[in-house]
């Protein structure tokens, strides 16, 4: 009997998990803790031929019913651009600020258990990994020069900083060293910790020397210019959103999308403080007791309650929330990483939960909640957490489905959509948690306006009241950025790194929104008074990972 599509898709995850056991642990598959992954040339290489030959099963099989359909649909799209990525050389590439190589082998160790021996052995081998891991990178950046694939500065730059804050060279202990130093309160044998202090110190000297060599050796072969172009930007969109844009069409609408939002936040601000600038009314809610925590703990400690409290107000109510979803863990993520939130998958059984991570600054003991409360619930519930969460509970769904299908105009659409949907619900009547809402949904639009606009290095339109008629630079997006929003400007300056590094990945928010909408929208003009928005979100929800073109269709098929 001819293999099933079903059957291809989940055997390829089984196979890809082996080949890379950092995304195996990210994705919550057990086996592979012990290990890391391969990211030297052959590895990538070996990588590649693993989706060539299951891209050419699915392809070859005929689809056994409607969810095979929908599958083939989904892999199709999906690893055929992980293929166009690999052709380009541009995976051998990846060196950006917030999601590279450098990031996965460092964070994968955030997953980990660490309560048992077993566990801390597992660790053990996982640290004494890292030097070989970083080799194996450092030998593809290389390869990716000589195959014409120059990194950018920047980029070298930024990554060099952040490992050097990870082997404990910026004045604190590094990150090995503090992950060891947890050990101190289990019941180790006096091996396993010599063990445990061997290999996490060469892990910290690995990504000193790897850090050395980004400043030593590749800087040097690195381009100055930040700036992609046209046709490798299109491809990253692609595969961000799995759907071409068009980047023009995108670039105008970013423009309207960023001038409604600041007339309605200016609305807001003159209920907030009458005749004050945006500027003068973020500072007002900063200075503004209701608005503040101190102390990390304290922080950490308000993220969880407000996460909790979504939970137990939506379940049931606005949403199916299986049992498995309703634990959340809120952390607080180790130092060198960029500013900002950032969810993590559960395991695959849910042993390990979904946890909302928030990156700060290692100094900072001052927290102003009024901008993050929207972010608790694009993380947690009913964001990030809900849908990805639903996704990985979803068995009707093969593996590919539940685990690898996800794209960032699905997933981040989603989440940004769930901060207008609590909006919507009543959870944002308090005007300063409306404009930390709708400063992040002004963010975002000039994301779209900002990301397209530098790598593609577009002309500033007439009638914007900013630099008209010059072409962006990193220069004017960051002045733009500190200007023509609040965000937290210590969150601006990573973002136009992550930008600039992350080509096409920041609209996918603002695109993917704009989808989930007009499906929305479209569901309800096609149901009438049938319509019920939690059932729509439910179907929704349930239908797994895809790129947006597919998501589009099944949507459309809903009602």
């Amino acid at each position: 009997m001819a293999e099933g599509i079903h059957d291809i898709c989940n055997n390829y995850v089984a196979e890809f998990a082996a080949a890379h056991p950092v995304e195996a642990t990210s994705l919550g598959i057990p086996g592979y803790d012990d290990k890391l992954t391969d990211y030297s040339p052959d590895g990538v290489a070996q990588r590649a031929e693993l989706a060539r030959r299951a891209l050419a099963k699915v392809n070859a099989a005929e689809p056994a019913d409607d969810s095979e359909r929908v599958a083939k649909a989904v892999f199709t799209e999906r690893v055929g651009l992980t293929l166009e990525l690999h052709e380009a050389n541009l995976d051998l590439a990846q060196l950006n600020n917030i999601a590279s190589p450098a990031h996965e082998i460092r964070m994968v160790f955030d997953l980990m258990p660490r309560r048992t021996a077993d566990d801390w052995r597992a660790v053990a081998e996982r640290l004494k990994a890292v030097p070989g891991a970083l080799a194996g990178y450092r030998a593809s950046l290389l390869t990716a020069v000589d195959r014409g694939q120059r990194p950018a500065l920047r980029q070298v730059a930024k990554v060099a900083e952040q490992c050097e804050v990870w082997a404990g060279l910026h004045g604190s202990d590094g990150f090995f060293q503090q992950l060891t130093s947890s050990a101190a309160d289990a019941s180790l044998d006096e091996s396993l910790r010599r063990e445990l202090e061997q290999h996490s110190t060469a892990a910290q000297e690995a990504y000193a020397e790897f850090a050395g060599f980004l400043r030593a050796e590749l800087a040097p072969l690195a381009r100055s210019t930040d700036a992609v172009g046209a046709e490798e930007y299109a491809l990253w969109s692609r595969l961000f959103l799995g759907s071409s844009l068009d980047l023009r069409e995108a670039y105008e609408w970013g423009w309207h999308e960023f001038a409604e939002l600041e007339r309605e936040m200016k609305e807001v601000g003159q209920r907030i403080k009458p005749g004050a600038s945006l500027a003068e009314v973020a500072a007002a809610l900063d200075a503004d007791p209701r608005y503040q925590v101190t102390g990390r703990d304290a922080f950490q400690d308000w993220m969880q309650r407000h996460s909790d409290e979504a939970v137990r107000a939506l379940q049931g109510k606005h949403f199916e929330i299986p049992e498995e979803l309703t634990r959340l863990e809120c952390l607080i993520a180790p130092p060198g990483g960029a500013v900002g939130a950032y969810y993590t998958h559960p395991a695959e059984d849910f042993s390990r939960p979904g946890r909302m991570w928030w990156s700060i600054p290692a100094d900072r003991e001052e927290f102003s909640t009024w901008r993050e409360l929207s972010v608790v619930y694009h993380e947690g519930v009913p964001g990030h957490h809900l849908q990805i969460g639903t996704s990985v509970y979803e068995k009707s769904l093969n593996r590919f489905q539940r685990l690898l299908g996800n794209t960032s105009g699905l997933a981040e659409g989603w989440a940004l959509y769930a901060e207008l949907l609590m909006r919507e619900l009543g959870f944002l009547t308090d005007d300063g948690n409306l404009m930390g809402m709708l400063d992040g949904q002004l963010f975002r639009a000039a994301r779209v306006i900002v990301d397209i606009g530098m790598h593609l290095e577009l002309e500033i339109p007439r009638g914007t009241g900013f630099h008209e008629g010059e072409r962006w630079t990193p220069e004017l997006g960051l002045e733009f950025m500190l200007t023509r929003t609040i965000t937290d400007p210590d969150h601006v300056r990573d973002e136009i790194d992550r930008y600039l590094g992350w080509p096409g990945q920041a609209p996918a928010y603002k695109i993917g929104e704009r989808l989930w909408l007009a499906a929305r929208e479209d569901a309800r003009r096609r149901a009438g008074d049938a319509f019920d928005v939690k059932d729509f979100h439910t179907k929704a929800l349930r239908l797994g990972g895809m790129g947006l073109d597919t998501l589009r269709e099944q949507l459309a098929a809903l009602y």
